[in-house]
């Protein structure tokens, strides 16, 4: 940090298994990454290139290059696996990740149906090749997911090697753990928090009110995703106490 004020929370030094913040490159160039970085990089953990894009990005392999350079890890969005699946291209899948460099995988099925124990498959036999996050949830808002099997699909997803099950909201954080409004659905988040450890889950939170909402609930060194390159630095001030909406979050505990 730039000068010492006291009663600052303690956060996680990097790299943190806990804490994290995962942040959606929808499509910035090659200039835009390095610049996003110079500044943000002590903030940023993981760095996912958001649904297919990585398929149409110019120049990927020169950004991949520029995120390895700061050491963070980059995973293809979940949407791209899926869209291997389907095509029964899933070795490709696993070649195109071993082609560019990516150790972490994402698998999810928030677009097709797979059966779960085939998903708890995919998951298996990708943890041979780096690190796996599985997502839960559906982007198809009419879904409703109960919140026992929001439970035992977590609890199944991480028993099969995921090292983070993300709950799913979309880049626009509508669907899953949130209502069509963006509210959170307070009820499933409080069920999932009794059975899976929170410093497993990922909880994908694009729009600051569900920033703010889990870093209340769970304190500064939450797990958030799908967090926008311009909402970076704003989150680590709002995860610390230095933005309005959390200034008095913090003041009334010992200064570390």
């Amino acid at each position: 940090m730039n000068f010492k004020l006291s009663q600052i929370p303690d956060r996680i030094k990097k790299p943190r298994s806990s804490g994290v913040t995962m942040v959606m490159d929808k499509g910035l160039s090659v200039n835009e990454a390095q610049n996003f970085l110079s500044v943000c990089h002590p903030h940023v953990d993981i760095i996912k290139l958001g649904f297919g894009t990585s398929f149409v990005t110019p120049n990927l392999n020169e950004k991949l290059e520029i995120y390895r350079s700061y050491n963070i890890p980059i995973y293809f969005g979940g949407t791209l696996f899926e869209a291997f699946l389907i095509r029964n291209q899933f070795e490709d899948y696993v070649d195109v990740c071993r082609q560019y460099g990516i150790s972490y995988m994402e698998v999810s099925d928030g677009s097709i149906t797979i059966p779960h124990s085939e998903k708890c498959g995919y998951i298996e036999k990708l943890t041979q090749h780096g690190t796996v996050l599985s997502e839960v949830g559906s982007k198809d808002a009419a879904h409703i997911i109960p919140p026992y099997k929001w439970i035992e699909l977590m609890r199944a997803e991480l028993s099969a090697g995921a090292t983070y099950v993300i709950a799913e909201a979309r880049e626009a954080g509508n669907v899953g753990i949130y209502r069509g409004s963006g509210e959170v659905r307070e009820g499933l988040v409080q069920e999932i928090l009794t059975q899976i450890p929170s410093e497993k889950i990922i909880w994908e939170a694009p729009q600051k009110s569900q920033q703010l909402y889990f870093i209340e609930l769970l304190g500064c060194n939450v797990n958030l995703g799908n967090i926008s390159p311009a909402e970076v630095i704003p989150l680590e001030a709002m995860r610390i106490g230095l933005r309005g909406d959390t200034f008095s979050l913090f003041l009334d505990k010992k200064e570390a």
